[in-house]
């Protein structure tokens, strides 16, 4: 008997998975991100033929690389009927059965919640039903969020996707696998995946779609959504249009005097390096994403859209890697890229080089209580860049708060004097940091895990406190 296999791809930057489901001769391609280079080469590398491609919806958070895949490779591409686009496509709509192979067929489901029109796809055998691909519907212990459409139609999405997760529990048996696309750091989940893979068997015991009737399963879910990335307002349109290849040429290269003038006119100049190597020597006026994070998410959502954006590296591969990630964002091109060290972005200038302080909660309590480490300015306010949900959960007594992504446009709302800023493990803070210094303002950057605030002898404030 023939065996179906399912690879999964995953955008780990993004939070997302695509998958590759085959028979050994053809492949059916779910939900794929833009950059499809990456599927062609595990195609190959199977020795299988892609014939269909399809999508559970028109993404929100990554620019499909689902019409380009099926020009490129011939396959049928299969997109909800429902939904309007600017491409052709396989028409789907629930109940529709479509065969790949003598063993392999996948029958639509419609499970709307995440979006008015999401589908799922049921991948069946010869043994009967293998699993289903459930892209923003049921996850792995929680489901799509539902307000990415607008706030207006949350309230009604979030009772479509409790009715949708229920019909697939009850159209599938327990050993069933579930193979979602969001839920690994996706902002488009309701909350994170709480395990690496699922079946419906686990799904009826884990899910709160399963386990809480319908009222209380949307005031639940309603009452968890917080912000998420500006540049998802873009994603739909562009998807809906159909997005073709991607462009990975290399950017043109910008030498020190370029560099000194983008920084002059106020442009985002993007130091890739990891946050500690930003922290011991960096170009005075750029800011720290670096690839040791989710830099595509946090820079996509914080940079004006369409605004120049130029790339600095230590490696050309460190420039490409950030170029694949923001392109799969609708970032397509950098203004401009350049290689090596701070040295030799300023010119051998040694003015226009600097360096941030770097703390940890334990240091921040020694110096509230006046006993400051050597070297580092007492603090005048603390600043917490975390999100509103994470706030509210619990805060550092006497911190102020803005959220990364509203940062940028609330520089007047920072506390004057020194402030140190904290996140929750570091990364967001060092963009915060580097943006405040950018706009003038004295920082100490905590590069330190927030869950250890309270032993380090911090007075934090929770609901219940």
């Amino acid at each position: 008997m023939t065996t179906i296999h399912v690879e999964v791809v995953e955008t780990s930057s993004l939070g997302d998975r695509s998958y590759l489901a085959h028979d050994g001769r053809v492949a059916l391609v779910v939900d794929p991100q833009r950059d499809i280079d990456r599927i062609l080469a595990l195609a190959g590398r199977l020795g299988v033929r892609v014939t269909h491609v399809a999508e559970t919806h028109l993404h929100n958070d990554y620019v499909s690389g689902g019409l380009a895949l099926a020009q490129v490779t011939g396959a049928t591409y299969l997109v909800a009927g429902a939904d309007t686009v600017g491409f052709d496509r396989l028409p789907v709509a629930d109940g529709d059965e479509i065969t790949l192979s003598e063993a392999m067929r996948v029958s639509a489901v419609a499970t709307p919640g995440h979006t008015f029109h999401h589908l799922s796809y049921v991948l069946s055998g010869p043994a009967g039903p293998e699993g289903v691909f459930t892209g923003g519907s049921l996850l792995f212990g929680t489901t799509g969020r539902t307000d990415l459409l607008g706030e207006q139609h949350a309230h009604t999405l979030a009772h479509h996707q409790h009715a949708s997760v229920r019909r697939l529990a009850d159209l599938l048996p327990d050993g069933a696998h579930v193979w979602p696309t969001h839920g690994f750091g996706s902002f488009c989940s309701a909350t994170q995946s709480d395990a690496p893979d699922s079946t419906i068997g686990r799904e009826r015991r884990a899910n709160p779609a399963l386990r809480l009737e319908a009222d209380d399963f949307v005031a639940q879910t309603l009452a968890g959504l917080d912000a998420y990335p500006a540049y998802y307002a873009h994603m739909g349109a562009r998807n809906s249009a159909g997005a073709g290849l991607i462009d990975l040429t290399p950017a043109g290269v910008a030498d020190a005097g370029r560099l000194r003038e983008r920084i002059a006119a106020g442009e985002w100049v993007v130091d890739l390096r990891s946050r500690k190597a930003f922290a011991q020597r960096h170009l005075t006026g750029t800011l720290s994403f670096g690839l040791d994070g989710p830099m595509s998410t946090w820079l996509g959502w914080m940079a004006p859209w369409g605004a120049p954006i130029t790339l600095l590296g230590e490696s050309p591969e460190q420039v490409a890697a950030a170029q694949r990630e923001l392109a799969r964002i609708g970032v397509d091109r950098p203004a401009a890229a350049a290689t090596g060290d701070p040295e030799e972005w300023a010119g051998g200038d040694e003015t226009r080089l600097g360096e941030m302080p770097v703390a940890t909660f334990a240091d921040l309590a020694a110096a509230r209580a006046g006993q400051a480490p050597h070297g580092l300015p007492a603090p005048d306010a603390v600043l917490d860049v975390r999100m509103t949900n994470e706030w509210r959960a619990g805060h550092i007594d006497g911190a102020a708060h803005i959220p990364l992504p509203d940062l940028p446009g609330r520089l007047a709302d920072v506390p004057d004097g020194t402030v140190w800023v904290h996140c929750g493990s570091g990364y967001r803070a060092a963009a915060a940091t580097s943006l405040l210094r950018r706009a003038g303002h004295r920082v100490v950057h905590i590069d330190d895990a927030y869950a250890g605030a309270a032993g380090a002898g911090l007075t934090v404030v929770t609901p219940e406190s």
